[in-house]
């Protein structure tokens, strides 16, 4: 028995399978936690995987959580080892109380084992050897049987597992018998030869409601086909390659002339970042919606492109789901590592847009809010995405879109304008508000613009390098930059029930753990107010959240804080007040590390003078 009491609990705990990278084990275990959602029970599975194809250590962790806390927990409740290489650090993960389901086939020590844990063994290699004769048969039916155990361990719906059986493997049926018959040697090995159920229960439920369960890449990209992209140029990068294949996928489906059949878009894979970024800025300045996708490295290949980019005032979208860096860095991890270089990307005097969503629905509506932005703007803009929600399902609210929406072009003059004398100077000035109007190549026969440049102009782009046109045509991007505050999507503010002199910012990726933190915070007797940024440049309300509080928390997942860097750079705030809390190991960030960091600082703030006895 073990030393600590095991843990019993029902529709709220984590499960992490440990797999070798190329077993067959994903589908398997994600099949296992759509099971789960199938119950009508919240999930939030994550995706820990190698860079490589096969071989090394990969671990999928299921989060189940009635309450609908969709971030990283932090923690093992339950363990289903299945990779000897990791075997040690996995068992050191299990929660005191947790339980570990292992392949029992090869005997191990006693040391292996911890005593504050119940350790459940299955001979899962040799029923495999028993049952199949075919290796690929074996090692690919192992993880179904593991499934099946699990369903009597944890009183699982075996039906739900059952029915995405059959659907997974629709067109191909000669595989749904087998993959069943594996399901219930697995659950029967369990009914008759261990204890079951174990503490960590699951009950049917009702607390998925109307969500979607969706990729954030997937999402994004969806995002760019009805905010009116046309053009996508990319060159294969960790973790961004499935948003360009999700818009491919995308494309076909809805953006193919029903009559003629003909593909009304166009999608490039180049020979590298830098050939993809000028492909972009090439289509978008002959008026398509045209963007990319890439990461951290992509990005300092393009700094160049970038900066033509905003200085000739060219529309482009650019979808960076960062990972951990630099260098190669960890290219399948997380981080939120790109905001100073995506903010001010090239070698000069540039601000550049960037748009921080929280989770999938997020990333399709932002995704596709970016290119009006652009347009809009007359300028880049980056939507800032990340591996944590680029590459791991999420359930999220539905996607919603009005089909009454009109894209918002911007300031686009027309022919019949130009002929009729309208003044047009492509760096011309005339709303005060930085904006430029522009005209699409070929608008008029002999007027309008016909060819851009990335060198000094006057208004009226011809070209100079006096001192005094350059520096009116800065000038005049900085009240662009300060319209532009208004235009982003504006922060979110959650306010304590009671008054408090405590804040905390943070953004994309980190809000699903501070939603889950702000009540553990509270537990320890602290109220803090909540501002979720959502764009860059800042919105006056930062200005304003800040300097009604004391001390304010930055939450974020990098190590230099960068995002309280750009607060402080941007809007003019004494560093001091900015608390940063910083987490980038390449795992998500989770509600525990968030409420213990921002709790030890409210208990040292808060702490009052102990009384001298006299």
């Amino acid at each position: 028995m073990p030393t600590a009491a095991p843990l019993s609990r029902i529709n709220d705990f984590v499960v992490r399978f440990a797999n070798v990278n190329g077993s067959g084990s994903a589908s398997a275990n994600e099949m296992f936690a759509r099971a789960i959602m199938r119950m009508g029970i919240p999930v939030a599975p994550r995706n820990i995987f190698p860079s490589n194809i096969q071989g090394l250590p990969t671990w999928y962790e299921v989060r189940v959580s009635e309450d609908g806390h969709l971030g990283a927990r932090g923690g093992t409740d339950l363990m289903v080892a299945m990779n000897p290489q990791t075997f040690d650090k996995d068992i050191a993960s299990i929660e005191p109380g947790g339980y570990l389901l292992y392949d029992s086939t090869k005997p191990y020590p006693a040391s292996k084992f911890r005593d504050d844990i119940t350790v459940i063994g299955v001979p899962l290699t040799a029923i495999c050897n028993r049952e199949y004769t075919d290796p690929r048969q074996r090692q690919l039916f192992k993880n179904i049987i593991y499934i099946g155990v699990l369903t009597a361990l944890i009183d699982m719906d075996v039906a739900a597992v059952e029915k995405l059986i059959t659907e997974q493997y629709k067109g191909k049926d000669k595989l749904i018998a087998p993959n069943i018959k594996a399901l219930h040697i697995g659950r029967d090995y369990a009914i008759l030869n261990l204890p079951h159920p174990i503490g960590l229960k699951l009950r049917k439920a009702d607390k998925v409601g109307d969500k979607i369960f969706v990729e954030g890449n997937a999402a994004a990209a969806l995002g760019a086909v009805y905010g009116g992209a046309t053009v996508c140029a990319w060159y294969p990068i960790t973790p961004s390659s499935s948003l360009a294949d999700a818009f491919t996928k995308h494309c076909a489906k809805l953006r193919v002339d029903p009559q003629t059949k003909k593909a009304k878009y166009a999608i490039i894979q180049a020979e590298d970042e830098l050939a993809s970024i000028g492909m972009v800025i090439g289509a978008a300045w002959n008026g398509a919606r045209a963007f990319t996708a890439t990461s951290g490295p992509g990005i300092s290949l393009m700094q160049e492109f970038i900066g033509l980019a905003y200085f000739a005032e060219i529309p482009a979208v650019i979808f960076d789901v960062q990972r951990a860096g630099p260098s190669t860095g960890m290219p399948t991890r997380t981080q939120q590592c790109d905001l100073i270089s995506c903010a001010y990307a090239s070698h000069g005097d540039t601000k550049h847009i960037m748009v921080f969503p929280e989770n999938p629905a997020e990333a399709f509506e932002m995704g596709a809010q970016a290119f009006d932005l652009a347009d809009r703007l007359q300028t880049p803009v980056f939507v800032m995405l990340d591996l944590e929600i680029g590459m791991n399902h999420h359930l999220t609210r539905p996607f919603t879109w009005d089909d009454a929406k009109v894209y918002d072009r911007g300031k686009v003059m027309t022919a019949e304008e130009l002929e009729a004398g309208k003044d047009f100077g492509r760096y011309l000035d005339v709303d005060g508000d930085g904006i430029p109007y522009r005209t699409y190549p070929g608008t008029h026969p002999t007027k309008g613009s016909f060819f851009t440049r990335g060198t000094s102009r006057d208004r009226y782009a011809k070209y100079t390098e006096e001192g005094a046109p350059y520096v009116d045509n800065m000038q005049r991007l900085l009240r662009k930059f300060e319209t532009a505050k208004d235009v982003v999507p504006k922060p979110l503010i959650a306010n304590a029930a009671k008054p408090t002199k405590y804040g905390v910012l943070y953004f994309g990726s980190t809000a699903p753990a501070m939603d889950e933190a702000i009540h553990m915070i509270e537990s320890r007797g602290h109220a803090i107010d909540r501002m979720r940024l959502r764009g860059f440049p800042f919105h006056s309300s930062v200005n304003s959240f800040v300097a009604d509080h004391d001390f304010i928390f930055v939450v974020e997942q990098n190590r230099d804080a960068q995002m309280r860097s750009l607060i402080v750079n941007e809007c003019g705030i004494d560093p001091v007040r900015l608390v940063p809390i910083l987490h980038f190991d390449g795992t998500p960030i989770t509600a525990r590390f968030i409420a213990k960091a921002i709790g030890d600082h409210l208990d040292q703030m808060t702490m009052k003078p102990a009384k001298v006895a006299s």
